[in-house]
């Protein structure tokens, strides 16, 4: 399991045809990847589950806790992302709610994603 920052900061400022934006790239892929946009309420889960493809795990609102492998959580918030590659075990739960984004694929790449190192 690894994480990623997506906040601002951690961003590249875009000038390009006259405009004024920062973006934080995500990901680059050759092969195909579904994308989906989960909704958790209140004490929600995403059950205990092995990756099919790799997966990322991009939280745009709230925050929540994930585990891979072990039976240590880590806490997550709004502008980080979470990478679990293809097998590895993993559960994401929140207590007051969170949405997210998810790609999954069989190539995806986080070289240019902003590690975040957890405490």
């Amino acid at each position: 399991m690894k994480f990623y920052q997506l906040k601002k900061e951690a961003g590249k400022k875009i000038t390009k045809f006259d405009s004024d934006f920062v973006m934080s790239r995500i990901t680059q892929t050759e092969k195909a990847v579904h994308i989906g946009c989960v909704h958790l309420d209140g004490n929600g889960v995403i059950g205990y589950h092995q990756a099919v493809v790799s997966q990322l795990l991009l939280v745009v609102n709230g925050e929540g806790w994930v585990r891979g492998e072990t039976d240590e959580y880590t806490k997550v918030h709004s502008g980080e992302a979470v990478f679990w590659d293809k097998n590895e075990w993993h559960e994401t739960k929140t207590d007051t709610g969170l949405t997210a984004i998810v790609i999954e694929g069989e190539e995806l790449t986080t070289s240019s994603l902003i590690s975040l190192e957890k405490v």
